[in-house]
This record gives structure tokens, sequence and C-alpha cells, in this order.
């Protein structure tokens, strides 16, 4: 048991890297939806690829959901409508009207003859108003009019057409007509008020019971319209897969869901998934460790990545789970936006197109899915770049979401042939990703806070010369700092030169001699006075001194939050490399002795980049060349080419992943710069 222990001890970082990659893979299948893939691709409008089609076992053939939406309709538009009729209403309103008839007293103008016959011909139109009865306003606006609806009275059900019921705009005219033949008097006048006011609704819409029909009518909808049997031919190699035949491939695909991937073999369906979703992870974790060293050695990176995978297919699944239609509006563009930041290109790429594979086993129309995000993350690495420039993310996302409309454009019309069937909902999708991919840069702050990685709009912050530890850089050594402007500048011209990250390397530059300011004045270029400090020490402890202004650029640069990426800069821009004239001098003052050579070098470690390494070369380089007493195109041009030379066979380069191609340019961009420096002005009369 302690041996194992000690092992996991000793190996942390490899045991940490295989439970995040298990962690990973397992958490990439949870989100997968848990049902199989159909084992053919096809798309409407496309010749079938494979070989004939004979059906692998019965099924039947789903209705399209066109043709289901129509069944709907018609079902709807033939179901019945339901109103309910109230019988007392009418039995009142009688009652009520005779009882205000009686009121009306025999006069000289209205005999009692009269009355009883306009309370005859008053109830005689209650009666007819009330036949199939007075519908409500409501009600009236849910159907049409011509419709034939049915009427419950009680127990009695009744069909009649809609038009029978009285609406209220004809309650006027029904008593206009029923009085024509009575002269106006006082009381046709008061049975009209009477009537207009008594006069009230008694047939409501029953939305109730008529949906319940209709809820009956909906459930016995068959969704299928026929059989397909065991080995009967589906498809033939080249025939077009459209109309009923693309409807019968759909319906082969939803019944292989139900035949082949049921609850027994599920077991098998999840173990298929966790191969491929590992598989992938392990492509990405072997890329790291061969081609990005730096980055697999470090867990909070490799922990950075897997995440950003992990919720960019989380965001993806749940998209597609809640409603595939708006599959468009997920950003992944976001993924290779915030590793080019942190990292490089070719690191984002990478990882975008492992992440859009996996998301292809869960999207509808997986080819498409996965071309239009290649194609969109190859476009998001090519243009995105410098995003501390306000003008350049805009421009980038702009550029990304015009490719998605080009190549959804272009799809569709293969699909459909013309124009007319796009849906331009895919349009309005499309420019939503691209607003959503402005938070990218929300992204990278938080990012930089949580991981403690460094963007270029973090590098751009550091590299102010009016920052607070650079302004005390060149307040307390001010030669140094000088030093340091200079070789950020040779640093920033190579970099430029060979493609690597100019911004970070111009920013370690400014801070790689910042322990310097701990003993300013024992570094050749503070010693404005002519008075060396190092004439009263003994070459060890001059070396020591030397040394120290590593460790202390360290320690202060963590003291003020310095980023981890620039402090690199710091450790490794003297590699291993000794202080050569301490030592020789240290050598000529002790000839029968043997020098410690530990004692006069630098712990390292050696250049891991291409950035350090381009450090390396022009601190050196820019030190050396303020040696020359008269400075030439050939001095320049064999100094550098001694230094580069000595560095090389010191191998200060080997973990660097730089190119003697490379090195060769860089030493090219330093010398024209160094030449132009010292070039001396013509000396004019006086």
């Amino acid at each position: 048991m302690k041996k194992i222990i000690n092992y996991l001890y000793r190996n942390n970082s490899i045991v940490y890297k295989v439970l995040l990659f298990i962690s990973t893979a397992f958490a990439i299948v949870y989100f997968f939806p848990k049902e199989g893939k159909f084992r053919y691709d096809f798309s409407q409008g496309k010749p079938w690829q494979y070989d004939n089609l004979y059906a692998p076992f019965d099924f039947a053939i789903q209705k399209t959901d066109e043709e289901i939406a129509e069944e709907i309709n018609r079902l709807k538009t033939s179901s019945k409508q339901y109103f309910l009729y109230n019988t007392e209403v009418p039995e009142k309103i009688v009652m009520t009207f005779k009882d205000r008839m009686d009121l009306l007293k025999p006069s000289d103008s209205l005999s009692a003859k009269q009355i009883a016959k306009l309370t005859k011909k008053g109830v005689a139109l209650i009666n007819s108003i009330y036949a199939y009865g007075f519908v409500d306003d409501a009600s009236e606006k849910k159907i049409n009019k011509n419709s034939i609806i049915v009427l419950r009275k009680g127990d009695i059900i009744e069909d009649i057409s809609f038009d029978r019921l009285i609406e209220s705009k004809d309650i006027l005219t029904k008593i206009n007509d029923e009085f024509s033949d009575i002269e106006r008097s006082t009381g046709k006048d008061y049975v009209f008020e009477e009537l207009s006011n008594l006069l009230q609704s008694n047939v409501q819409f029953d939305a109730e019971f008529t949906q319940k029909e209709l809820d009956e009518f909906l459930n016995d909808i068959s969704y299928t319209k026929g059989k397909i049997s065991k080995d009967e031919l589906i498809i033939l190699k080249g025939d077009i897969v459209e109309g009923e035949r693309f409807n019968i491939l759909n319906s082969l695909k939803e019944a292989s869901k139900s035949k082949i991937w049921t609850k027994s073999n599920y077991n098998w369906l999840v173990l298929g998934y966790t191969l491929l979703v590992a598989l992938a992870l392990l492509m990405l974790l072997l890329f790291l460790q061969r081609y990005r060293r730096e980055i697999f050695v470090d867990n909070t990176k490799v922990t950075f990545i897997f995440s950003n995978i992990l919720l960019m297919i989380f965001a993806q699944t749940l998209m597609v789970k809640y409603n595939p239609d708006f599959l468009y509006v997920i950003p992944l563009s976001i993924l290779p936006i915030v590793l080019k930041a942190f990292f490089d290109a070719r690191l984002g790429l990478f990882t975008h197109v492992l992440t859009v594979l996996l998301l292809g086993f869960i999207v509808p129309n997986s080819f498409e899915f996965i071309y239009l995000q290649i194609i969109a993350g190859i476009v998001t690495i090519l243009s995105v770049s410098e995003l501390y420039k306000r003008a350049s993310l805009f421009i980038s996302i702009a550029q990304i979401t015009l490719i998605y409309m080009v190549t959804y454009f272009a799809f569709s019309i293969i699909k459909e042939g013309n124009v007319s069937n796009i849906k331009g909902i895919y349009f309005g999708l499309f420019a939503v990703n691209g607003l959503l991919s402005f938070l990218a840069v929300f992204f990278i702050y938080f990012y930089e806070k949580v991981f403690g990685l460094v963007s270029d709009v973090t590098l751009l912050e550091l590299s102010n010369t009016n920052s607070k530890l650079l302004r005390e850089l060149n307040e307390k050594a001010p030669g140094t700092f000088q030093h340091s402007m200079q070789v950020a500048n040779l640093a920033e011209a190579a970099a430029n030169e060979i493609g690597a990250n100019s911004m970070l390397v111009r920013t370690g530059a400014l801070y790689h001699d910042i322990g310097k300011m701990v003993n300013p004045k024992y570094f050749t270029e503070n010693q404005i006075t002519g008075v060396n400090p190092h004439n009263d020490l003994s070459p060890k402890d001059s070396a020591q001194i030397i040394l120290n202004h590593v460790i202390n650029g360290i320690e202060i640069a963590k003291k003020n939050k310095i980023p981890d990426r620039i402090i690199d800069f710091i450790r490794t821009h003297h590699g291993t490399s000794l202080v050569y004239y301490f030592y020789k001098k240290e050598k000529d003052n002790n000839p029968d002795e043997e020098v410690e050579v530990k004692k006069f070098r630098y712990q390292g470690p050696i250049p891991f980049s291409k950035e350090t390494a381009i450090l390396m070369i022009c601190d050196a380089a820019e030190a050396a060349s303020k040696s020359l007493q008269q400075p030439s195109a050939q001095s320049i041009d064999e100094l550098i080419d001694k230094i580069v030379e000595g560095q090389k066979n010191n191998n200060q380069f080997i973990n660097s992943d730089i190119t003697f191609r490379e090195i060769e340019k860089i030493k090219k961009v330093i010398k024209s710069k160094l030449m132009n420096i010292y070039h001396l002005r013509v000396e004019y009369p006086e």
C-alpha cells in the first residue's frame, strides 16, 4: 500500500490528467442523448450513396408533419361546435314582460284591447327569438355563420345551422318586423323599450364539450399510412432521395430506434459513445504532449482546455434537447477565439475540430453542421487577432457571421434546388450567434482571473511603460530600463519576422530584468559615475549578485501579481549560461584550484518557446553590442554570429521549438536594427 501511495505521489501530475480525462469523457457521454445513430446518412434531394436498401424488418410508414398538420386542421374544421341553450332565460323574460305590460293602464289613447294585442305580439316575438336561441357576442365570433352546430337543450341535442340563431345585431330588426303593422303610439314605444331592455342571450359556446369531442377525434388520428414488409426494396443505389422515398427512409430511421436501441443494448450504446469520446480526448492529449509540451505539463492549462470543450458540448446538447431549430444560436466560435487568445492558432483549431466532430454524433444534419462549423472555425483562426483593438473583434465576428450565412445559403440551394424555400429565420439565428460571440471578451477576462492565464488585452496593459512596476524600474535603474526598451524593440521585430507572438515577447522583454532594481549599481548600464562596485568584491560574490537578479526578478514579479507567462521570460532569459566574465576572473585568480562552475551558472530553465528563445538572443545581443568600441557592419555581424553560436553550442534552444531557419531570420533582424541604432551621422563643417 505504501508503494502505491508513493507512486501516486511521485506521479501526481499524470494521475490528475487520467482522472481529468475519465471524468470529462463520462461527463460528455452523460450529456449525449441516449439513442443510437442510424447507420445511413441521407439528405433530401441528394442521391442514395449506398447499395440497394431492403427493409431489415416490418415497419409502418409514418405520415409527414405536413400530412398530420393537414389532417388535424381538417378535423378542427369539420368537427362539430357545441352550444349550450339556457331554457330558464326565455321563461323568465316572458313572465317579466307580462308583469310589465300589466302595469300599462288603459287610457284615451290606449285601450285594453290594444294592450292585450301588444302583449300577445310581444310574447310571440320572445318565443320566436328563443325558438333556437339568442347567441351572445363572444360566442358568435367562434363559428362560421354557415356552419352546422350542435345545440344542447338539457338532454335534447339538435343539429342546426348557426344562422338560425338570433344575434344581437338582428334584435332591433326583429322587433320592428313584428310590430310593423301597428301604428306608432305610446303603447308601442313602451313595448319597444321593455323588449330592448329584457331580451338577453341564452346560447353560449360550450368550449369544454367541443374540445372534449375534438380531442377524441385527434386521439383516433393514425400517424401511419401504410406498411413496408421485411426484405421489401426501399431504394436503389443512385436514386434521388425525395418524396415518398424520403418519407419511408425517415420512417425506417425512427423504427430503428425502437427496434434496435432498446434497454437490453443500452450499455453497448454507452460503451460506443464512451470509446469515441475517449478517442477524441486522447488525440488532444497526445497533440499537447508532442507539440505543446509546456501546456501538457501544466495541469491548470489542460483543465482549462477540457473545461471549455465540456462547456461547448453542454450548451450545444442542451439546445438540441430544447429545440434543434435553434442549433446555430450557440456560438461555437468562442472556443477557438479563447484558445487562440491564450495559446496559439494551431491548438485552437485542433481543439475546435475535435469538439465539432464530437457534436456531429448528436445534431441533425450532421454533415452540414460539421462542415459549417469547421469552416467558421478556420475563418475564426484566420481573422481573429489583436483582440486589444476594439474594431478587430467586431470585424472578425462580422466575417464569421457572413461565412455562416453564405455556407447555409449554399447548402440550402443544393437541397432545395432554388432560393424560394430557404428559411430566412436561419439568417436571424446566425446574426444572434454573432452577437453572442462577443461574450468571448467576457470569457477571456473571467478565465484570466480563474486560471491565471494571459491574453493580448492583459499584455497591452502590462506593456504600458507608465505602469507602476515599469515606472519604478525607470526610477531605480534607468540604464536597465533603457536596455529593456531596446531589447523589447529588437524582440518584437524578430517575433514579427518568424510569426511568433510579438505582443508577448515585447512584454516579457520589458520585465525580464526587473530583478536588477535590488542592486542597480552592480550592473554596467546603471554605472553612470564610472565607479564599479565589483572592484571591491571577489568574483564569487560578484557572480552571486549577477545571478540573483533572476531570482529577485521572480520575487518582485510575483509580489506585483505579474502573470506566470511573463515570469517565464525572467526565468529563462539567461537559461543555464555562465557569468563568464567573473568565472574567467576566478580562474585567473586561482590557476591551481578547480573552480566550481555551478556557482557561476544561472539556474535556468532554458527557453521552452520561440518567444523566450527570441528574448535570450536579443538580450545577449543588445548587451554585448554596448561593448563595441567602434561599431561597424562587420563587427556587429561577427558579434551576433558569435553570441548565437555560443548559445546553440550550449544547447540553450533544444526545448524551444525554434528552427535554424528561424534563428537565422532573427539574427538578420537584430543585425539590421543594431546597424540602424549605431549608424553615425556625417560630420557637418563648423
